[in-house]
């Protein structure tokens, strides 16, 4: 059950990757406090297909046990929505020696990771992702938080779940458009560090190879969260097309296009200005719009250039004028290059 260990300061983080890991989630949690109490937060959409089984699961290893739900989707992601939980969680008995369960997929591990960050202090917390999305991206590396209305995640803390539980028979009941949606995150990692997960894509016909696919990208994701745990250096490699991609999300109130989608559709434009720069081998743009195609991801939108250029500007990231953005020089390379937004509207402007 247990696949990887990402080894961090402040303790380790066990990624456990099986088919029916759900009946394992009391087990792991066991081993991870001392307390009794636990609370599943999950979402309107998961909640009815999994929550049961998981509280089942916490009560045969001594667990008194409660359910939150949350409504799903990215419009939850709000200061209002933590506060409604912390009652939730006051109500259980939570203490720091008990554990919180985020069951669903990116919104909920998002929101419940930054509940559990804060109340108390810090609370122990699992991560029992349900998307494809969240299994190889969002629940890794302790990335938590909550959105306001002029910006993406602009509230959150670096906080580390004591395990991700990831079922992969989950995907079963996913439904299509979430799993196409976690493809483009899946799409990132050949772009940006493994050029054989690209052409496995661009090969790709059968679901069944996609479990090989899914462990190359928690492997890659874990390994850099090892190195740069706080993203000050190489972990700003996984943000390729999360700029355009935050901006686009913003600029359509964050009820939009889906996550995945908006990064789909932010790859493309940053390939773009890294081949507008002469930093990304001609060609690669192309390439990458082929395979996006192929899964029905989008890759481009209809809003004003000069709006998207205005949300790209509030970034959070931005530091005196100046912008990391993470560009390929071919598929599988990426690097992180600084550009002042005047020379990113200079290049934005030519294409």
């Amino acid at each position: 059950m247990l696949f990887h260990t990402i080894s961090l300061k402040n303790g380790n983080c066990d990624i456990c990757l099986e088919n029916d890991n759900l009946n394992f989630v009391g087990k792991v949690a066991r081993e991870k406090v001392v307390g009794n109490n636990a609370i599943i937060i999950s979402d309107s959409n998961v909640s009815p297909l999994y929550s049961e089984q998981v509280k089942i699961s916490l009560e045969a290893n001594g667990f008194n046990t409660s359910i939150a739900i949350i409504e799903a989707g990215e419009k939850s992601k709000t200061v209002f929505t933590v506060n409604n939980l912390y009652v939730k969680v006051n109500k259980a008995n939570i203490t720091r020696s008990d554990i919180i369960i985020a069951l669903g997929g990116g919104v909920v591990g998002d929101i419940v990771g930054y509940v559990a960050s804060s109340y108390l202090r810090g609370v122990p917390y699992i991560q029992v992702p349900s998307s494809l999305l969240a299994m190889v991206d969002s629940s890794i590396g302790g990335k938590t938080g909550v959105d306001l209305p002029f910006g993406k995640n602009l509230v959150g803390a670096f906080y580390q779940p004591k395990a991700i539980i990831t079922d992969v028979s989950l995907l079963k009941t996913l439904p299509e458009k979430y799993y196409i949606d976690g493809l483009a995150e899946v799409i990132k990692y050949g772009c940006i560090s493994d050029k054989t997960i690209f052409t496995a894509l661009e090969d790709y016909n059968e679901k069944d190879v996609l479990q090989d696919i899914i462990k190359k990208s928690i492997l890659i994701k874990s390994g850099v969260v090892q190195r740069d745990e706080f993203d000050l250096g190489e972990r700003m490699l996984l943000n390729f097309g999360h700029t355009f991609g935050h901006s686009i999300e913003k600029c359509q109130k964050f009820v939009g296009l889906s996550h995945g989608k908006a990064i789909s559709i932010g790859m493309v434009i940053a390939s773009k200005i890294g081949e507008e720069l002469g930093i990304t081998n001609i060609g690669t743009t192309n390439r990458i719009i082929k395979l996006l195609d192929k899964f029905n991801l989008p890759t481009s939108i209809d809003i004003p250039k000069e709006k998207l250029f205005e949300a790209i500007c509030a970034d959070k990231k931005r530091l005196n004028n100046v912008l990391n953005f993470i560009l390929l020089e071919e598929i599988g390379t990426s690097v992180i290059h600084k550009l002042s937004i005047n020379d990113l509207r200079n290049v934005y402007k030519r294409w």
